[in-house]
């Protein structure tokens, strides 16, 4: 039996990536960023619910489940906004817009999936974020945060839900990130 690691997510708009990579350009030659791995553009998301490793076996009562609770959360506006930290470990951007919207839709994914029978990771408040880069060694983020402080994206309007698979790298190669593909995708309110 096959296993896939999945999460659920919103994945922005390519105009809003766009504006994104932009403003973080300078920050790839900022004192400090060689100890920063990078996230990859093509893979920004925000996390909805991290399922981990899913038996296939599931995935049809998963998918029957992720499409009922993107048909009862009707679209909702939102944009990338000002950027945060986890610690030294991880820089993120924020988001801003109808964040309710935003987590009420990260807590059904979150019950689909514990209806689906997944074992999912103790509740605790969702804090919407979209990670940028990592530390390798306990860099220092605060000039990054503080550079991306007023960055104010372009909002858009969030109508679709994705499972997304998460397929980590094997080759070895020092740097190499993961690539996610979209498993499925369900319009919200429909």
């Amino acid at each position: 039996m096959s296993r896939l690691r999945l999460f659920v997510a919103v994945l922005p708009p390519a105009p809003a990536v766009e504006e994104l990579r932009r403003a973080l350009a300078p920050l790839h030659a900022s004192p400090g960023a060689e100890g920063l791995r990078w996230t990859g553009a093509p893979g920004w998301h925000f996390t909805l619910a991290f399922l981990g490793p899913v038996d296939e076996e599931l995935l049809p009562e998963l998918k029957e489940r992720l499409a009922r609770a993107a048909h009862r959360t009707a679209p909702f506006p939102l944009r990338l906004h000002g950027a945060g930290r986890f610690g030294d470990r991880a820089l993120w951007a924020g988001a801003a817009g109808s964040l309710d919207m935003l987590r009420l839709l990260a807590e059904r994914a979150d019950a689909a999936a514990r209806r689906t029978g997944l074992p999912m990771d103790e509740h605790r408040r969702y804090t919407p974020h979209l990670t940028l880069a990592r530390s390798r060694a306990g860099a220092d983020l605060r000039p990054c945060v503080d550079a991306l402080a007023g960055f104010e994206g372009t909002g858009w309007q969030v109508d679709e839900m994705a499972l997304v698979r998460s397929n980590l790298p094997d080759s070895g190669v020092p740097g190499e990130r993961p690539r996610y593909e979209v498993v499925d995708s369900w319009p919200l309110g429909h």
